[in-house]
């Protein structure tokens, strides 16, 4: 999906303009950046979580040259998916998790 899918998504919703769309998904992904460039976390019940990790400095190697690179310590944006995402994404997985096995695949004696 692309931004300008999801912006078709929101127009679909209401009685919207495309410019309407375009504002509403640019402001989210702008509250979002400029959350996490504050250092802030963004947490969306259901959906998951937006933060930063730091990384540490280190030697990297020049892929080209075969040259070690110095690189610097940095932040990095994380998305942590929640609990009910990663269910819907992956059905099957939370009712094995969850100590329930299907007996219905199995042949009587």
């Amino acid at each position: 999906m692309t931004k300008a899918d999801l912006v078709d998504q929101v127009v679909a919703l209401g009685d919207l303009t495309r410019r309407d769309g375009e504002v509403i998904v640019e402001t989210l992904f702008d509250s979002i950046i400029s959350a996490l460039k504050g250092n802030d976390k963004v947490e969306v019940r259901g959906f998951g979580s937006f933060r930063t990790r730091q990384r540490k400095p280190r030697i990297g190697r020049n892929p080209k040259t075969g040259e070690s690179v110095s690189v610097p310590a940095k932040r990095v944006p994380y998305f942590k998916p929640s609990k009910e995402l990663r269910d819907l994404v992956n059905p099957g997985e939370a009712h094995a998790k969850s100590g329930m096995t299907s007996h219905s695949d199995e042949t009587p004696a």
